[in-house]
């Protein structure tokens, strides 16, 4: 059973970040990129912090000893995690929650990548594979059919129509833009190099339960990401700090949410490879197809199909490796 914990922890999380980030996407319009931003870690720190004093006192662990070498970690995956968070919701302030969503979710190969050469992490053929049908099942969901270049010139001959990803009403056409397309594949790689900055974190600390190690490295993080935004909106931009906190309501949800999604993600990478937790995220897809039809109306057609079945075959190579 334990073999299989990493699934049940992974499997949540993408459920709660799914939900985390629509009600981003919703409060980047009164509270800008950057309050949308810290809405997750400022409303997330405290449940992080009633987590780790539930863990504390139910294995009655103690905190282990904090080195170097878990704080650089740490660091590296806060800062990547805080600026792939800032592109995600920028580029969804222009384009369908579930196309940024699935562009996003090419993270797995960044993830693979990544893992390989500061962690060691093992590549196998199956994983390979996994990671490539899943992939490409992503990029057939995320591309736009029935849209326009950026500049104006439309799609070659056969490939206008409506538009199910992006939610465009039937005969109509949508500039591509580059822009949010660009910030949808960059926050995929941030958001990969912050899953194995916080593996190896919590691989750098002694501690013989995994859960209490995946909530230390959570706390730290979250702290390093408070203490730094906070200061720079206190300094720069005292106005959205104000408005954060006029919007708690909301953001008590949407940090609670963050919250509980990461404390998942994070009790996942402490089981597996970070490229088999990403993998495996990428149900997340589904989630995010039911959030854009139910809430956004954001339609949703049979050419995503194809898209979901390679997404589930890829899955199941993954589970079966």
């Amino acid at each position: 059973m334990t073999g299989w914990l990493w699934v049940i922890f992974t499997v949540l999380a993408a459920g709660g970040q799914t939900l985390r980030n629509a009600m981003q996407r919703e409060l980047t319009a009164t509270l800008g990129t950057v309050g949308a931003t810290h809405v997750r870690f400022l409303f997330g720190l405290p449940f992080a912090l009633l987590f780790l004093t539930a863990v504390l006192l139910i294995t009655g662990e103690r905190i282990p000893d904090i080195n170097q070498r878990m704080l650089t970690w740490t660091f590296a995956g806060a800062a990547t995690q805080f600026a792939a968070t800032a592109m995600l919701l920028a580029a969804m302030r222009d384009k369908s929650f579930l196309l940024i969503t699935a562009l996003n979710k090419i993270e797995p190969v960044h993830v693979a990548i990544f893992g390989l050469v500061f962690l060691g992490d093992h590549i196998t053929w199956p994983l390979a594979l996994a990671i490539l049908v899943a992939t490409l099942g992503v990029v057939i969901m995320s591309w736009p059919k029935g849209a326009t270049w950026p500049k104006g010139e439309t799609w070659p001959k056969g490939e206008t129509g409506p538009n199910s990803v992006t939610g465009t009403k039937s005969g109509a056409s949508e500039s591509l833009g580059l822009k949010p397309i660009v910030l949808g594949i960059l926050a995929g790689a941030m958001f990969g190099a912050s899953a194995v900055g916080y593996r190896g974190g919590m691989l750098a600390l002694t501690a013989p339960n995994f859960i209490v190690k995946a909530t230390v490295t959570l706390v730290t993080g979250l702290l390093m990401q408070v203490a730094v935004l906070s200061l720079y909106l206190l300094l720069f931009d005292r106005t959205t700090m104000l408005a954060i906190f006029r919007a708690w309501r909301p953001s008590m949800l949407a940090g609670f949410m963050g919250a509980f999604a990461s404390q998942n993600w994070f009790l996942a990478f402490a089981l597996e490879s970070a490229a088999k937790v990403r993998t495996l995220a990428l149900i997340e897809i589904l989630f995010a197809g039911l959030i854009s039809r139910n809430l956004f109306k954001q339609g949703f057609a049979s050419r995503e199909g194809l898209g979901i079945l390679m997404i589930v075959v890829g899955v199941v190579i993954l589970l079966n490796q």
